[in-house]
């Protein structure tokens, strides 16, 4: 059975699963009673169960719920690419 959203005046959005034969252009609110406008919504065609599903929803997750990093960046701590010299000489060098 199709799942449909509906939007209640009092307690907001909430879905419903209606057969298609029997889906109108609102229903009742399980909450107050009301009725409840359907709403336009985009079709809900993948598969859930494709790992090409699950990968979307994780990156689509990620823009609103980003991971938090509490630990060192991997690889350890960030090394200089040149020697540093201990010279005290080279401190009266022009740097660049």
């Amino acid at each position: 059975m199709p799942l449909y959203d509906f939007r209640c005046a009092e307690c907001g959005l909430f879905d419903a699963s209606i057969p298609m034969s029997d889906v109108g252009p609102s229903t009742v609110c399980p909450s107050c009673g009301q009725q409840a406008p359907r709403a336009i919504t985009a079709p809900r065609l993948g598969r859930g169960a494709s790992s090409a599903v699950r990968l979307h929803d994780a990156t689509a997750r990620t823009a609103s719920d980003p991971d938090v990093v509490s630990g060192a960046l991997p690889g350890g701590p960030r090394r200089s690419s040149r020697p540093v010299s201990t010279d005290p000489r080279h401190r009266l060098l022009p740097r660049p």
